[in-house]
Protein backbone atom coordinates (compact mmCIF):
# COMPACT_ATOMS: atom_id res chain seq x y z
CA UNK A 1 0.00 0.00 0.00
CA UNK A 2 1.57 3.14 -0.79
CA UNK A 3 1.16 6.54 1.52
CA UNK A 4 1.12 9.66 -0.93
CA UNK A 5 1.64 13.02 0.84
CA UNK A 6 -0.75 15.24 -1.45
CA UNK A 7 -1.79 18.11 0.67
CA UNK A 8 0.01 20.30 3.31
CA UNK A 9 -1.88 22.89 5.06
CA UNK A 10 0.53 25.90 5.29
CA UNK A 11 -1.47 28.84 7.96
CA UNK A 12 -1.22 32.36 6.75
CA UNK A 13 -2.88 35.34 7.74
CA UNK A 14 -4.17 36.65 4.90
CA UNK A 15 -5.20 33.96 2.13
CA UNK A 16 -5.51 36.77 -0.62
CA UNK A 17 -2.18 37.91 0.05
CA UNK A 18 -0.79 34.32 0.37
CA UNK A 19 -2.71 33.25 -2.63
CA UNK A 20 -1.11 36.46 -4.63
CA UNK A 21 2.05 35.52 -3.72
CA UNK A 22 2.11 31.58 -4.35
CA UNK A 23 0.96 32.47 -8.07
CA UNK A 24 2.37 34.95 -9.14
CA UNK A 25 5.51 35.30 -7.38
CA UNK A 26 6.11 31.80 -6.69
CA UNK A 27 4.91 30.18 -9.68
CA UNK A 28 2.39 27.34 -8.27
CA UNK A 29 -0.73 26.39 -10.05
CA UNK A 30 -3.85 27.55 -8.67
CA UNK A 31 -5.73 24.34 -8.14
CA UNK A 32 -8.61 25.34 -5.85
CA UNK A 33 -10.64 28.47 -4.48
CA UNK A 34 -13.53 27.64 -2.58
CA UNK A 35 -15.64 29.50 0.03
CA UNK A 36 -18.30 28.29 2.30
CA UNK A 37 -19.63 30.62 3.94
CA UNK A 38 -17.58 33.50 6.20
CA UNK A 39 -15.76 31.03 8.23
CA UNK A 40 -14.31 28.60 5.84
CA UNK A 41 -12.48 28.98 2.61
CA UNK A 42 -9.59 26.62 1.19
CA UNK A 43 -7.19 27.67 -1.41
CA UNK A 44 -5.15 25.23 -2.51
CA UNK A 45 -1.85 25.35 -4.87
CA UNK A 46 0.74 23.59 -6.43
CA UNK A 47 4.44 24.02 -7.07
CA UNK A 48 5.56 22.85 -10.84
CA UNK A 49 5.72 19.28 -11.45
CA UNK A 50 5.03 18.73 -8.17
CA UNK A 51 2.88 16.04 -6.74
CA UNK A 52 1.88 17.21 -3.40
CA UNK A 53 0.06 20.86 -2.93
CA UNK A 54 -0.73 23.53 -0.08
CA UNK A 55 -4.07 24.44 1.12
CA UNK A 56 -4.38 27.85 2.74
CA UNK A 57 -7.39 29.04 3.65
CA UNK A 58 -9.61 30.15 6.64
CA UNK A 59 -10.61 27.83 9.07
CA UNK A 60 -8.07 25.03 8.52
CA UNK A 61 -6.02 25.40 11.00
CA UNK A 62 -5.09 26.91 14.55
CA UNK A 63 -0.84 26.95 13.77
CA UNK A 64 0.11 30.11 13.93
CA UNK A 65 0.71 32.11 10.41
CA UNK A 66 4.52 31.76 9.31
CA UNK A 67 5.33 28.72 11.46
CA UNK A 68 5.89 26.13 8.74
CA UNK A 69 8.89 24.92 6.87
CA UNK A 70 8.49 23.25 3.91
CA UNK A 71 11.18 21.95 1.58
CA UNK A 72 11.02 21.31 -2.44
CA UNK A 73 13.57 19.70 -4.50
CA UNK A 74 14.66 20.98 -8.38
CA UNK A 75 17.18 19.48 -10.25
CA UNK A 76 18.98 23.05 -11.23
CA UNK A 77 19.18 24.88 -8.12
CA UNK A 78 20.51 28.13 -10.14
CA UNK A 79 17.44 27.50 -12.78
CA UNK A 80 15.13 27.88 -9.98
CA UNK A 81 17.42 30.45 -7.91
CA UNK A 82 17.20 32.50 -11.38
CA UNK A 83 13.37 31.73 -11.66
CA UNK A 84 12.54 33.14 -8.29
CA UNK A 85 14.71 36.10 -8.37
CA UNK A 86 12.95 36.70 -11.94
CA UNK A 87 9.42 36.62 -10.70
CA UNK A 88 10.05 38.86 -8.04
CA UNK A 89 11.13 36.37 -4.84
CA UNK A 90 13.08 37.64 -2.01
CA UNK A 91 15.52 34.50 -2.04
CA UNK A 92 19.10 33.49 -0.38
CA UNK A 93 22.04 33.34 -2.33
CA UNK A 94 22.53 29.38 -3.79
CA UNK A 95 24.37 27.95 -0.76
CA UNK A 96 26.40 24.95 -0.65
CA UNK A 97 26.40 21.85 1.66
CA UNK A 98 27.69 18.43 1.34
CA UNK A 99 24.14 17.03 1.12
CA UNK A 100 23.05 19.44 -1.48
CA UNK A 101 22.82 22.88 -2.95
CA UNK A 102 20.17 25.16 -1.04
CA UNK A 103 18.27 28.67 -1.56
CA UNK A 104 15.82 29.67 0.66
CA UNK A 105 13.02 32.35 0.73
CA UNK A 106 9.54 32.69 3.20
CA UNK A 107 6.21 33.85 2.06
CA UNK A 108 4.83 37.13 3.29
CA UNK A 109 3.79 35.03 6.28
CA UNK A 110 7.07 33.90 7.23
CA UNK A 111 6.68 30.25 6.36
CA UNK A 112 9.89 28.89 5.24
CA UNK A 113 11.35 26.82 2.23
CA UNK A 114 13.74 25.38 1.22
CA UNK A 115 14.68 25.04 -2.27
CA UNK A 116 17.36 21.96 -2.97
CA UNK A 117 19.44 20.77 -5.26
CA UNK A 118 20.30 16.33 -4.13
CA UNK A 119 24.01 15.73 -4.56
CA UNK A 120 24.97 13.55 -7.75
CA UNK A 121 24.60 10.06 -6.23
CA UNK A 122 27.72 7.94 -6.58
CA UNK A 123 26.21 4.16 -8.05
Amino acid sequence: MDFKLELVLLPVADVDRAKVFYVEKAGFALDVDHKAGETFRVVQLTPPGSACSIALGTGLSTSAPGSAQLQLVVSDVEAAHAALVRRGVEVSDVQEFPWGSFVFFADPDGNRWAVQQLPARAY
